[in-house]
């Protein structure tokens, strides 16, 4: 039923400076844009980030962080996080290894207020590279 992410959309009262901010982390202009929205295409699948001016959020919206955490994967977990965090990113989830496995998160908060997690993610490699991941 769900075949991998779409578009993950950040709410931001200030657009203009959501769509610098983002650019300047992902190293690429906005792909497409319109008057309240800007959507930037990112990775090995070409995922989308959309960027929406926080009055089209639905009702009810959350504005403070919290809830669910999309992780992006990332080759360098300790540099992406120092980055980031040097970009004006504060920290909401410290870099953390979870077992032996390999897999590190960690999560920053945006300067609009939407967490942004990152990981280091064998599984993701291994799909990426072709193989079917271990089970275990």
């Amino acid at each position: 039923m769900l075949r991998g992410f779409a578009t993950i959309n950040f709410w931001a009262d200030d657009l203009e400076a959501a769509k610098a901010w983002y650019t300047e982390v992902l190293g690429i202009a906005p792909y497409f844009e319109r008057p309240g929205y800007a959507e930037f295409r990112i990775g090995d699948y070409q995922h989308e980030i959309g960027i929406v001016d926080r009055r089209y959020a639905p009702p009810g919206a959350a504005k403070e962080p919290g809830g669910a955490v999309a992780y992006w994967a990332v080759d360098d977990l300790q540099a992406a996080h120092r980055r980031l965090l040097a970009l004006g990113a504060e920290e909401y989830q410290p870099v953390t290894a979870h077992g032996d496995g390999g897999f590190v998160t960690a999560a920053v908060t945006d300067p609009f207020g939407n967490v942004l997690g990152i990981m280091r993610n064998p599984h993701y490699v291994e799909v990426l590279e072709g193989a079917t991941p271990d089970p275990a």
